[in-house]
């Protein structure tokens, strides 16, 4: 495992983390806890130091799981935890949904409030990272969720200050970055091999400031690491069934046969090493958070960091 500063501010951390929404038990279909709990085990044990995760992953359930198997580490002190916050689940809690509603809350009423319920389910004294989860750009436009962000950190409840872009808007809301650059630590892309957009804008902009860079759907929901096929379809409690809709699917399959080449070349490497390494070669990107709901799913991630023999201009298909 190979480690790295989270930008000019941030931690140091695995360039290789642990994405801990697929856990949540919510949005993924079935999960068996027992399995998410050894997933996160067998992270830890190869050198994973990072463990993103957010609030309303199963409604706190992700963090609890997080907290449960940390509470019996030696090395807990070691791990960078971030989480999000910004959507306001807490009217739900009881209610039963198939899938999260969306209840977008970035009030500093609220911001404060969910940093306190996460530092209570994580069971930490401080948040390393708290991140703003994906808002829309008229969110982001608004003076209070950096307000914050600032008290948040002025009071000693979180170490660093994050803010999670919002998926296909990489360009659209790279100019918040550019405003906000002095109190964002680090920001959090969707980027993988078939979705590039952040290559433009964003990623020079996070560059230039020395902003860390964490990589989010790295393996596309599963698609890159080559386990679907045209007809894979999901159950209505997964949330895969709309953002890999069969017509979807077959466009991102299409532009996948691109890079055949590439894993031809490197057979040695599963689909999934090479899409990982694909991220974590950009100069901007300092780690990587692909999910794992097995221990073997993350052994075989984790291998991604060490492929540092393979540079990010051999996946330019």
């Amino acid at each position: 495992m190979k480690y790295a500063n989270l930008g000019t501010k941030g931690p140091v951390v695995s360039t290789v983390g642990f994405g801990a929404w697929g856990i949540s038990g919510r949005d993924w279909g079935t999960t068996d806890d027992d399995k998410s709990r050894k997933a996160i085990e067998a992270a830890l044990d190869a050198g994973v130091t990072f463990i993103d995760t957010a609030d309303v992953y199963g409604f706190g359930h992700s963090e609890e799981l997080i907290r449960e198997v940390l509470d019996h580490r030696p090395d807990r002190d070691k791990i960078v935890i971030a989480t999000k916050a910004g959507n306001n689940f807490y009217p739900s809690l009881g209610q039963k949904h198939k899938t999260t509603p969306i209840n977008h809350d970035y009030s500093v009423k609220h911001l404060l409030f969910a940093a306190e319920q996460s530092l209570r389910r994580l069971n930490l004294e401080v948040i390393d990272i708290l991140q703003l989860h994906s808002p829309d750009l008229d969110i982001l436009e608004r003076d209070e969720p950096w307000l914050a962000l600032e008290k948040l950190k002025r009071e000693g409840i979180i170490k660093h200050a994050g803010w999670s872009v919002q998926s296909f808007k990489e360009t659209e809301q790279a100019h918040i970055l550019e405003r906000h650059h002095e109190l964002l630590d680090v920001i959090q892309v969707r980027y993988n091999l078939l979705e590039r957009e952040a290559e433009k804008v964003l990623f020079p902009m996070a560059q230039r400031y020395g902003t860390g860079v964490i990589v989010r759907i790295p393996l596309l929901f599963g698609l890159l690491s080559g386990k679907f096929k045209p007809d894979a379809r999901f159950g209505d409690n997964d949330h895969r069934r709309f953002n890999l809709s069969p017509e979807k699917l077959e466009a991102y399959l299409a532009g996948l046969r691109r890079y055949q080449p590439l894993f031809d070349e490197y057979h040695d490497c599963s689909m999934a090493q090479l899409s990982l390494r694909f991220c974590i070669a950009h100069p901007a990107c300092h780690t990587v958070i692909p999910g794992g709901k097995t221990p073997e799913q993350v052994r075989e991630n984790v291998v991604a960091s060490d492929l540092s023999f393979i540079p990010h201009e051999k996946f330019s298909y």
